[in-house]
């Protein structure tokens, strides 16, 4: 039945990336199911920070589907758009010691497997995914660096098809990049 849950959670997320690089609105619902099906799978390999995190990308899915439609001018569609230094420096500050305590917290009071680098992955996750929320151009700058991690968590856990997954996901955070940026320029010179 795992294999099944994995199974289903690697095709709805690799689905749910494909339409995130399109800009596409309906990656939005089929990121929640994604995430329904990692959560219930996570809980199972007791990975429980990575399974926290998937309840939290539930809201992050309803906020980033809402901020696509009306987060612009005027409740307008959101276009791509650059972080601002102060912000980037804040949530680096933040990552760090959210990191610190959650890898202390699970190391010290759960039985959870390599605590600091799932709590390493949890964290730039949940940075990754308010950028992208927000259609910030460097989220996908954090997914690639999460999703270099997340390989080797999940092949360490011997979750073979979701270290693949993430392998793919690390190609296609690449491209998502390229793609968003020849995007932001492109709208930038039709102004």
């Amino acid at each position: 039945m795992l294999a099944l849950i994995e199974f289903a959670g690697v095709l709805t997320g690799f689905v749910c990336v494909w339409l995130v690089i399109r800009q596409n609105i309906w990656c939005w619902p089929v990121g929640i199911v994604n995430v329904a099906l990692f959560l219930v799978m996570f809980y199972h390999a007791r990975l429980y920070a990575d399974m926290g995190l998937q309840a939290v990308y539930i809201v992050l899915q309803i906020y980033g589907w809402y901020e696509w439609l009306h987060g612009g001018p005027r409740k307008s569609p959101l276009a791509v758009s650059r972080i601002a230094r102060r912000p980037a420096v804040l949530l680096g500050g933040v990552g760090v010691a959210a990191t610190a305590a959650m890898g202390w917290g699970l190391s010290t009071y759960t039985d959870a497997d390599l605590p600091y680098w799932d709590s390493l992955t949890t964290v730039l996750s949940l940075i990754a995914q308010y950028l992208l929320a927000r259609k910030i151009l460097e989220n996908w700058l954090v997914w690639i660096g999460a999703d270099v991690l997340f390989v080797g968590v999940y092949t360490v856990k011997q979750l073979y098809m979701t270290a693949v997954l993430y392998g793919v996901f690390l190609v296609m955070a690449t491209l998502g990049f390229f793609r968003w940026r020849r995007d932001m320029a492109s709208d930038r010179a039709g102004r």
